[in-house]
């Protein structure tokens, strides 16, 4: 008589159901701090171009004497070559300032539209972009959800 010996490598139903809730308390405590990693790298973004577009103003302030004008829903004067005057010159001594506007994180866009105050408080009627308030050389995103 010839003795079958069985080789058991399944696991059994205990042993799974072990592992899946394992898994779920994992996911549970994982996942939330994944979801507003989203918003603090947006909001992050935000900081960081908003401090690069502010110190570059501030630079062309101190060479030219006032804050760059708004034209066409952007900042020429920050991307090409300046005089003295802050006119637009290939021979200009001051300038670029910027490459290119950087994107608003929130909306992708890097057009910029004129701020009804120094500080955010209500949306342009263009929601999207920055906003540029000439006076004071202050540039925001144009998002609720960042001045909060």
């Amino acid at each position: 008589m010839r003795v079958v010996s069985r080789n058991n490598n399944a696991f059994t139903l205990i042993e799974v159901l072990i592992v899946v809730v394992i898994m779920a308390v994992l996911a549970a405590t994982v996942i939330p701090q994944f979801a507003s990693s989203t918003t603090d790298a947006k909001e992050s973004t935000a900081k960081f171009n908003m401090h690069s577009l502010r110190s570059q103003i501030e630079l062309y302030r101190i060479h030219h004497g006032e804050y760059p004008s708004l034209t066409d829903n952007s900042l020429p004067q920050m991307l090409d070559k300046t005089d003295a005057g802050g006119t637009i010159s290939s021979t200009g001594a001051f300038g670029p300032y910027l490459d290119a506007i950087p994107p608003n994180p929130y909306d992708n866009e890097t057009l910029i539209y004129t701020a009804g105050s120094d500080s955010p408080t209500e949306e342009t009627t263009e929601a999207k972009g920055w906003q540029y308030h000439a006076a004071s050389g202050g540039i925001w995103p144009n998002n609720p959800e960042f001045w909060d």
